[in-house]
């Protein structure tokens, strides 16, 4: 009785087994496919392929910049299969610019198994059917110079097929590091901030003088693009010299001011000097007039006491002859 247990068991095991293998199978089956991989203006995006049989998918299409562009749902026939037109091409325009678009489409059954697929919308009509090769530009803007202890902020830019793109930056640019004069290297990918979807920007504050290299690696959807921007770090930078220029010119204007001042004061003297040697001269010339004065009134009383003497000395020539006389 034992043994039968044990048999079932076994048995029980191996038919669960058997009938649970072809589900696991299934469960993770889907297969997804495009009409084409290029398109142009008008032409239909079919989306076609196997899931579970009636599962509910979800497809999405993304546009150059990794935003939306359509959200639909489908649900797969009784063998799994679907096909499903997923948009026809529009007229180019902002919101559907030339570019490489990628096809999503997610399983709500499957432990949200996805798969992807790049395709190309074109001008042209004539269409060649060409490898889908996603391309990432990357700029960085650095200011030339800065001062040490001085934060520095640095903007990144990220683009593909002339549209920014891009999401988290701890994701977009988890390699990015400072290499700094000394030769170390400092990873600077948690401090970036999003600016715009496609645009960063980070502060980094420099310890030491000489030049910095802000090295941005950036990698989104299996393409990787670098670039570099170098910082001379001095003891102040331009705006230091700037603030002391404007100080300096401030102390010009202010002397400039004293300057003017003491002309005016200056101008103010010449003028008390002209006064004074104006009366100067008039004073000389009274003076003189004085001088002249006396000399006239000097040769007039000489003129008016000249007869007196000499009448006096004739009466004393007079008064002598007559006593001369009596003796």
């Amino acid at each position: 009785m034992t043994y039968f247990n044990v048999n079932e068991k076994i048995l029980v095991l191996f038919i669960f087994s058997v009938l649970i293998f072809p589900i696991q199978e299934s469960f993770a089956d889907l297969e997804v496919s495009t009409n084409s991989n290029v398109f142009a203006e008008n032409q239909p995006l079919f989306v076609y392929g196997k899931g579970l049989p009636n599962e509910n998918l979800i497809i999405r299409l993304f546009a150059p910049d990794e935003t939306i562009a359509r959200f639909d749902q489908v649900t797969t026939d009784n063998e799994g299969s679907f096909n499903y037109n997923l948009i026809t091409w529009p007229i180019s325009s902002s919101s559907f610019p030339f570019g490489t678009y990628t096809v999503e489409v997610i399983s709500t059954e499957q432990s949200g198994l996805s798969k992807k697929i790049n395709v190309e919308f074109t001008s042209t009509t004539e269409l060649v059917e060409i490898p889908v090769d996603r391309e990432i530009n990357t700029l960085v803007f650095a200011p030339e110079t800065a001062a040490i202890n001085t934060p520095i902020r640095v903007f990144v830019q990220t683009t593909s097929d002339g549209l920014l793109v891009g999401n988290d930056p701890s994701q977009l640019l988890e390699t990015t590091h400072v290499h700094s004069p000394s030769g170390k290297v400092e990873t600077i990918t948690d401090s970036f901030k999003t600016l715009h979807q496609g645009l960063y920007f980070v502060d980094y504050v420099p310890k030491e003088e000489g030049t910095f290299i802000f090295h941005v690696v950036a990698f989104s959807q299996g393409a990787i693009s670098q670039a570099s921007a170098a910082t001379l770090v001095q003891s102040q930078d331009i705006s230091g010299v700037y603030d002391q220029i404007i100080e300096l010119n401030s102390i010009l204007d202010e002397t400039s001011k004293e300057l003017e001042i003491l002309k005016s004061e200056v101008r103010e003297f010449g003028s008390t000097l002209g006064s004074a040697s104006g009366n100067i001269d008039k004073s000389v010339s009274s003076v003189s007039d004085s001088v002249e004065n006396i000399e006239e009134a000097s040769s007039q009383l000489n003129s008016l006491l000249f007869p007196v003497v000499a009448s006096i000395g004739i009466i004393v020539a007079l008064q002598v002859a007559i006593l001369a006389r009596r003796r």
